[in-house]
């Protein structure tokens, strides 16, 4: 209910969002326009942000028999977990990481880079996908899937509604146009921080809790955070939330850096060995 209700207010702000930067570009024509985008954003935000997801990273979905050892390990966590089959995906970066999406347990996306398939050992491997699936049963996949959507396609909405909105007598000064080019990529940023960091630690908790055992997240967040500050991965910061560990640390500060929803995985991994030692 919680996550449904945030769903709703990042989607209503999206609308009012769009009604005032068109008002402000294209006057009463720019505020139709506005509405005619907006409403048709968020039905596709609704059903497809997704797919549009997994085109951030570039994942493809893959089926068991071509990857026969990574299905089956994420058949017999879901099992555990009590959910759905999820599509599984794969995504062309050699930084080890994973994420899910989809925005119920029934229409669910874990997906792991080839990194993590070449460099992450089997036990950690699955307290990975156990984390990812702790996401899904938490039902967080919703509001962090449709903010990645909304935040990736905000950088562009001056840009729309400049040239399909038009301009009349009521069209706001030039120098309201620039401004709201500069500051999209903010909009962008502030909608992220509708995902809140506290989803990661419960999904560490209740990922654990599906693997049996803490420890081997523990030592796979560990080696996922060392290694992302030195393998770089070109994702648009956009998505970067979604990830298990942040992306985009290899790039440093900036726009990496503010797009960032990720707590400390010293604080991660510190509650994930308290958690192994009954504390």
């Amino acid at each position: 209910m919680h996550n449904n209700v945030k769903t709703f207010v990042l989607m209503a702000g999206l609308m009012g969002l769009f009604l005032l930067v068109g008002q402000l570009l294209g006057g009463s024509n720019g505020l139709i326009m506005a509405l005619i985008i907006g409403g048709a954003f968020n039905f596709i935000m609704y059903f497809f942000s997704d797919r549009l997801v997994l085109k951030m990273y570039r994942a493809q979905v893959v089926t068991e028999a071509q990857a026969p050892e990574l299905y089956r390990m994420v058949d017999r966590l879901r099992q555990r977990a009590g959910l759905p089959m999820p599509v599984v995906a794969i995504a062309p970066h050699e930084q080890p990481n994973a994420f899910a999406t989809g925005r119920s347990p029934e229409r669910a996306v874990v997906a792991v880079t080839t990194g993590i398939l070449k460099q992450m050992p089997a036990d950690e491997l699955e307290g990975v996908i156990a984390h990812e699936l702790a996401h899904i049963k938490n039902r967080d996949m919703l509001i962090s899937t449709i903010a990645a959507g909304i935040a990736g396609a905000l950088s562009n909405l001056p840009y729309l509604l400049m040239f399909g909105g038009g301009g009349d007598d009521e069209g706001g000064h030039p120098f309201a146009q620039l401004a709201l080019i500069l500051l999209a990529p903010i909009g962008a940023m502030l909608i992220q921080f509708a995902v809140s960091r506290q989803r990661e630690f419960e999904a560490d908790r209740v990922g654990a809790l599906i693997l049996g055992r803490p420890l081997p997240l523990a030592r796979a967040l560990e080696r996922l955070d060392a290694m992302s500050r030195r393998i770089p991965m070109h994702v648009a910061p956009a998505a970067a939330p979604l990830a298990q560990v942040n992306p985009l640390a290899a790039h440093g500060g900036g726009v990496a850096k503010l797009f960032s929803t990720h707590p400390p995985t010293s604080e991660r991994v510190a509650r994930l060995e308290a958690m192994a030692a009954g504390r």
